[in-house]
């Protein structure tokens, strides 16, 4: 768990990504959660934990940062919300920064694929049978991009190379010819 200074009581999760494509531009979508499954640390997410905190910060009031490192932020979140998986997470990375371009790499490379989540448990019981956690609410402060994530079924679903972005550009400019 990685403290932050002015916040209390932090904690973070993170899921590996299904790396398929990042845009030419940086952006990328996955999953930085998912409910209803028990990830390393003996947690589940309930569907609507993160609904308070989403509405109140916005897309951009959740940083983007690189391993949880507050002074590693490498890009901005777009659009991030509940769906029926669980929480659903499209940004972009700033190749402008230095760590922005070699998240890139690493990320096109296929060597880095996890998302993790920053946070404050607002509400959650322990099963004292099992030991698992339910997460109810949750004060969501930050989405990394990780190497090692705590829940390995959330990941980068899509990361495009710049080739896919030509090649897509390319294809419109000659349909356009033909108009």
């Amino acid at each position: 768990m990685k403290e932050f200074a002015p916040m209390l009581a932090n904690e973070t999760k993170a899921v590996s990504c299904d790396l398929k494509a990042v845009e030419a531009d940086g952006s990328f979508t996955g999953y930085a959660s998912r409910f209803g499954v028990v990830d390393l640390g003996r947690d589940l997410v309930l569907p609507g934990a993160f609904a308070e905190s989403i509405a109140r910060r916005g897309p951009r009031g959740i940083k983007m940062l690189f391993q949880h490192d507050p002074a590693e932020p490498i890009g901005v979140w777009l659009e991030v919300r509940e769906d029926a998986h669980g929480l659903f997470a499209r940004g972009r990375i700033l190749p402008e920064v230095a760590r922005g371009r070699e998240v890139l790499a690493l990320m096109r490379a296929g060597a880095l694929d996890g998302l993790s989540i920053g946070f404050r448990t607002v509400e959650g019981r322990t099963d004292p049978k099992s030991g698992v956690r339910r997460l109810s609410r949750i004060d969501l402060w930050e989405i990394s991009v990780v190497t090692f994530p705590m829940l390995p079924e959330a990941r980068v679903s899509a990361v495009k190379n710049s080739d896919d972005v030509r090649v897509a550009s390319a294809i419109r400019r000659a349909a356009d010819a033909f108009k």
